[in-house]
């Protein structure tokens, strides 16, 4: 969740090796361009306060909530009253509507970002974008050229849009900066950012002339940092689907699943296959042929003649009773027509499910009768990803059509590329157990015993967080100018 202030460091740095492409220095002074230059930030998941906009009456507990009370971290209330901290941060898992009893927003500007606990304590524990902005600050940038661009983080693409005009905001946004600076905008993105930032380039096709959309790139976006990005999806989104991310939080991993899996963008940053693909929105769109939920996966043919969708290994196994004659899970009323004796107790059955079986919703079609949440899950993938009006999010990048893109991740920390789970027996949401972990570490993969494993490791491993072969996939946008840096801390800078 932390912005590393290595990673900082060369942010600021490439801002200005940016910047100077048309800039010339006088007195030890950077002059022209640069000065009408913006920075654009565009934060990652959680990494956004989230203040209350209600009242809400917290019993057996002093601390009530207030309008303008922060939420989204405020660990005192969390601790203290943790349901009504919840009320606050729910929200209806299907239509994404607030809390009956309290309602939360995203706040607004530089504070909004650069700490989201801020105290002695916790400050340090939470600081996002703070130690960015004390580097920017020192180079000189003036305090109107950083401009923040929060969003409610728990949202899907779609509603952004539709609750909060996000996409429109934005667009003003950067047309503002150029008429108080004089000059394009830098933009900067992590992690779920840059998920908000692709989308936005597809938003805006519909919104432009599709004479005028190259002009518009231009005018107003000089280059495009994505820091951290997914690119291919996080693993750890389905750790938290299925177990709950409590970001270092004091409460429970079932707690957190809940809250978790109430938001529609848990599947935003789920992974996808790098060889599958949806039919164009906007060509069908200038085609007159556009029609909302019609978007079909056309796979390439490496995805049925390789393994794992170009990932290192499956990313989901899962072991249950066997039984036979079913040559999937059985459902309940098959299993209940079925001889006991039929069973083959003690020998489980293991399921495995690539990228893609992820993405489409074949391992949620596949676990409903084990997983009370699978029909909300397979809800939402259809309604705010598969049938989105816009862009299929779980899909592969392209280039982003702007001057200048760097790519910057780290690399070669050990990092989970594929999980191994199991039914608990419990009731949700602490139904499943994890019986291995597969781990990716400097080329090899890695069982949770320390067991090598077979698969399609990458020439390095991930940041910790995303696999490798997802930051990477920037790669396949290399052109005829590449600059490539090695920086300390094992972060990979790339100029595309």
């Amino acid at each position: 969740m932390r912005v590393n202030l290595h990673i900082a460091t060369i942010l600021v740095v490439l801002l200005i090796h940016a910047a100077m492409y048309n800039t010339s220095v006088d007195g030890g002074k950077l002059i022209g361009d640069y000065s009408k230059l913006s920075g654009i930030i565009i934060p990652g998941f959680a990494s956004t306060q989230l203040r209350a906009w209600s009242f809400l009456d917290c019993p057996y507990s002093p601390l009530d909530f207030n309008p303008l009370d922060l939420v989204w971290l405020d660990t005192t209330k969390l601790l203290s009253a943790v349901n009504c901290w919840l009320k606050c941060m729910l929200l209806d898992p299907y239509n994404q509507t607030d809390h009956p009893e309290c309602k939360s927003r995203p706040d607004s500007g530089l504070s909004a970002i650069t700490e989201l606990d801020p105290g002695y304590i916790t400050g340090p524990l939470s600081s996002v974008w703070k130690d960015w902005v004390k580097w920017c600050i020192e180079f000189g940038i003036e305090a109107n050229s950083i401009i923040a661009v929060p969003y409610d983080w728990r949202l899907s693409p779609s509603m952004l849009e539709e609750r909060d005009l996000y996409f429109h905001r934005l667009k003003l946004t950067f047309e503002t900066a150029l008429k108080l600076r004089g000059g394009p905008s830098i933009v900067f993105a992590h992690s779920l950012g840059n998920n908000v930032f692709r989308y936005f380039l597809e938003w805006l096709k519909l919104e432009i002339a599709p004479k005028h959309y190259n002009q518009w790139l231009d005018e107003h976006i000089h280059a495009y940092f994505a820091v951290g990005a997914p690119l291919l999806g996080a693993i750890e989104t389905v750790k938290a689907t299925f177990f709950g991310n409590t970001f270092g939080l004091p409460v429970s991993e079932g707690t957190a699943r809940l809250m978790f899996n109430s938001f529609a963008s848990s599947l935003w940053m789920m992974p996808f296959s790098k060889y599958c693909r949806t039919d164009n929105s906007y060509c069908r769109h200038f085609a007159g042929g556009f029609r909302k939920g019609h978007h079909t996966y056309q796979c390439e043919e490496q995805e049925f003649r390789l393994n794992y969708s170009g990932w290192p290994t499956n990313i989901v196994n899962i072991e249950i009773p066997s039984v036979r004659g079913f040559g999937a899970y059985p459902s309940v009323t098959e299993l209940a027509q079925t001889n006991l004796s039929s069973m083959e107790c003690g020998l489980p059955t293991q399921l495995s499910f690539s990228a893609r079986e992820i993405s489409d919703g074949t391992l949620f079609k596949a676990i409903e009768d084990y997983e009370s949440d699978s029909k909300r899950l397979l809800y939402q993938l259809k309604k705010s990803y598969h049938d989105d009006p816009v862009l299929n999010p779980l899909t592969p990048w392209d280039r982003p059509p702007i001057k200048n893109v760097f790519c910057i991740y780290g690399i070669d920390s050990r990092t989970e590329v594929g999980y191994y789970f199991a039914p608990s027996g419990k009731p949700y949401p602490d139904n499943w157990i994890t019986t291995d972990v597969i781990y990716e570490l400097e080329g090899s993969l890695y069982s949770r015993s320390g067991n090598l494993v077979e698969g399609n490791p990458g020439a390095a491993s991930g940041d910790d967080t995303v696999p490798y072969n997802s930051l990477s996939l920037c790669k396949n946008w290399l052109g005829p100018k590449v600059n490539i840096t090695r920086a300390p801390q094992n972060i990979s800078t790339k100029r595309i």
